[in-house]
């Protein structure tokens, strides 16, 4: 069953209900990371976005600092997305570290384009400890003042 069927907007789901939905470590190692080293509390919030056939429907999980989103990530069976978009104002620091990245961030920043005022946005699948250390890595460029 999708997401966004199972808790639709009036009927946000548990912490408890995330996790056991995710079913990866890979969400609580992320979710930990953000509060310890950025000192943030995760929101949730509804999306009735359908671009992309749906994807970014439904309940999701947002982490700002400084006014600023880190990332925000959206619960799948298995797995999280997680959006995070780069400026253009950090684009050559950006460049530098994507030159580390595993192949699949690499291709994703590099299928991307800088869009108006919003940047570079990139829709994660957060299906590895590899995927997981390279949008670790990005983070910070988010959390600059």
């Amino acid at each position: 069953m999708l997401w966004n069927e199972l808790f639709d907007k009036e009927h946000e789901p548990s912490n408890e209900q995330i996790a056991e939905f995710l079913d990866t470590p890979l969400w609580d190692d992320l979710s930990n990371h953000l509060q310890q080293v950025y000192k943030v509390k995760p929101k949730k919030e509804y999306s009735g976005c359908a671009m992309d056939e749906g994807v970014w429907k439904g309940w999701n999980v947002k982490y700002k600092k400084n006014g600023k989103s880190l990332c925000t990530l959206y619960p799948k069976q298995g797995y999280f997305l997680s959006l995070i978009t780069v400026s253009e104002k950090d684009a050559v620091e950006a460049d530098l570290l994507i030159s580390l990245c595993c192949d699949y961030t690499k291709d994703l920043y590099n299928r991307g384009e800088f869009k108006n005022h919003y940047g570079k946005m990139m829709g994660f699948e957060v299906t590895s400890e590899e995927i997981l250390r390279d949008l670790k890595n990005l983070i910070p460029l988010r959390a600059k003042k």
